[in-house]
């Protein structure tokens, strides 16, 4: 009987972590897809172009986040770069932790900013599913990347903020329409 009204006692705890999983399964998942664009924009005073492409993808402990930029210089050569980052649902609601690194446990966990690694999080809240990537310097300055992209009809809108030790130092906007 004891081992019983302890189940029963479990029972709420177990309904509530379903929930949340639930929760968090139907956040990312108005997300889910394949979203490519471009944008234009002045960086050292001369007008780019940028290629962009973003993926979301749910799965079982949460979602994949890659993305990809191909930029445009001006004498011709292109720069690209993609990342590909896991993420899994932290204790609180709407935020996700980067799981970039296996511990001895073989836990998957973020990486260490004090160790030069970017610390990185995605934020859902409302339309909008904003990721955060910060670097400290060598010199313990910081910078910090900010991902924000928003549903709208047919895509995502995004805005791309690049701030170092709270100047701003370039903002990319641009709409990435949804793939079929």
């Amino acid at each position: 009987m004891e081992k019983f009204v302890l189940g029963l006692r479990a029972l709420p705890l177990l309904f509530v972590f379903l929930f949340n999983s639930i929760a968090y399964a139907a956040d990312v998942d108005r997300f889910a897809g394949t979203y490519t664009g471009n944008a234009e924009f002045m960086a050292d005073g001369e007008k780019q172009r940028r290629d962009l492409s973003t993926t979301i993808t749910p799965n079982k402990n949460g979602f994949t986040l890659s993305w990809t930029s191909v930029t445009y210089k001006k004498d011709g050569r292109t720069k690209e770069a993609t990342y590909t980052i896991e993420f899994v649902p932290s204790p609180r609601e709407g935020i996700y932790s980067s799981a970039m690194k296996v511990n001895v446990f073989g836990k998957r966990r973020p990486l260490d900013p004090l160790n030069g690694e970017p610390f990185v999080w995605t934020r859902i809240e409302g339309d909008t599913f904003s990721t955060y990537s910060l670097f400290i310097t060598e010199s313990g300055e910081y910078e910090m990347q900010e991902y924000h992209r928003t549903l709208t009809e047919g895509g995502l809108d995004l805005i791309f903020r690049r701030i170092r030790d709270s100047e701003l130092q370039r903002e990319i906007n641009a709409f990435l329409a949804r793939e079929e």
